[in-house]
């Protein structure tokens, strides 16, 4: 075939691929923004229906301009009285307000919801995207931390498939299709060990706030960051995987794999291991997660096996990352504590990253104020919002006593 009977059938095949129609909540922030360098790569298969992002107007804007969503949204009113309405296409719907993003959701015609907030605030529009029969494409840690079992049992009523965008559990996606469920042995997460592997517990105490936030493999956003820095990121991991997965916590282990190249692996039960490789760049699992079941043309960096001088693995240090050993504890104890000690962490990271209190008080005040909580085993979503509050005014007490 020449070149133009080539361009002719790339064409052709461009035109009947079915395109997805996207909404992606969080849309400013690290994922958000290498989702958008997927869709970029890939403008016959992707179109963005809706953004949604925090305060970042500025942005926000520029997003618009490129891909002239039908429906825009900024939850910080401050931000939103600033949008620029003449970045928005002819037609295109604005919204603001803490609801603004269930809303969104619920009014955008969408095949899929990409789920790329930080913390409890992506919470109910995951749950109002399940239920618009919307697929999820989820990088939001604390949704499935919070409530994981309300999520998936929702999601199996409505036919939802939720498939993960974190690397990890991508790697896990994968490897699962060498064998069935019940051939699973165990799963392995991987860790980086983030900024602070070797180090000792006499040595976290004063750690700057720019170190902590200089991960070795990875680029995220802040809180992502801090929690790599602390290993509570791969507590959450662990009970995310609980819940995708549906394995019991002591069928999950943690390794840590310094150089980052395998994302995760299967044990099956005949002592095989499957493992996932490549790149530590997130628009590979992203794009996973949007194009699955299919695979398509990466649009990430392609990983170099000559390169690879060597992959170690250790087992994580828990007196040095005490955050991981409170998620284990979370997680083993159930019902509302994982919520709970989420959201803890949340209100946490943010006194450390605004100078409040130092980087090793954050393991202290957690468990100081998981000591506090009494978990409910059996909870609604109602339990869960208030015991989002209840977290919140807790450690805000505990850190004002400091």
């Amino acid at each position: 075939m020449n070149r133009q009977g080539a361009s002719i059938a790339s064409e052709w095949i461009r035109k009947t691929v079915m395109m997805k129609k996207l909404i992606l909540l969080g849309s400013t922030g690290s994922i958000g923004c290498q989702c958008l360098d997927v869709v970029r790569c890939h403008p016959g298969r992707f179109e963005i229906a809706a953004l949604a992002a925090h305060r970042n107007q500025e942005m926000l804007a520029q997003q618009c301009r490129e891909f002239s969503p039908r429906f825009v949204a900024l939850t910080d009113e401050k931000a939103a009285a600033l949008f620029p309405r003449n970045e928005l296409a002819p037609g295109a719907e604005f919204l603001s307000g803490p609801d603004s993003l269930v809303e969104l959701v619920r009014r955008c015609d969408a095949d899929t919801a990409v789920i790329a907030t930080v913390g409890a605030v992506g919470f109910q529009s995951t749950f109002e995207a399940v239920r618009t029969g919307k697929h999820i494409a989820l990088a939001n840690k604390e949704v499935l931390a919070m409530a994981g079992d309300l999520l998936m049992r929702e999601a199996r009523q409505c036919g939802v498939p939720i498939v993960p965008i974190d690397s990890e559990h991508s790697a896990i996606l994968q490897c699962l299709q060498s064998g069935r469920p019940e051939e699973v042995e165990r799963i392995i997460l991987t860790a980086s060990g983030g900024p602070f592997r070797g180090r000792r517990p006499e040595d976290f105490e004063n750690v700057p706030v720019e170190e902590a936030l200089n991960h070795p493999t990875w680029n995220m956003g802040a809180k992502i960051t801090i929690d790599s820095a602390t290993l509570f990121n791969k507590g959450l991991e662990l009970i995310e995987a609980h819940h995708l997965f549906q394995t019991p916590l002591d069928r999950i282990d943690v390794v840590v794999h310094p150089q980052s190249i395998i994302h995760s692996m299967i044990e099956f039960c005949d002592g095989s291991i499957m493992a996932q490789l490549g790149d530590a760049d997130m628009r590979t699992p992203i794009q996973y997660a949007l194009s699955y079941p299919e695979r398509i043309e990466r649009s990430g960096r392609k990983l170099n096996l000559l390169d690879i001088s060597q992959l170690t693995f250790f087992p994580p240090d828990l007196d040095s990352f005490p955050c991981l050993s409170l998620a284990y504890e979370a997680a083993q104890t159930g019902g509302t504590m994982p919520a709970y000690l989420s959201v803890a962490n949340e209100e946490v990271v943010s006194a450390y990253l605004n100078g409040r209190i130092c980087f090793g008080a954050i393991p202290r005040i957690l468990e100081q104020s998981m000591k506090r909580h009494s978990p409910r085993l059996d909870y609604t979503l109602e339990d869960i919002q208030a015991v989002d509050r209840e977290s919140r005014e807790i450690t805000q007490e505990i850190l004002a006593s400091l």
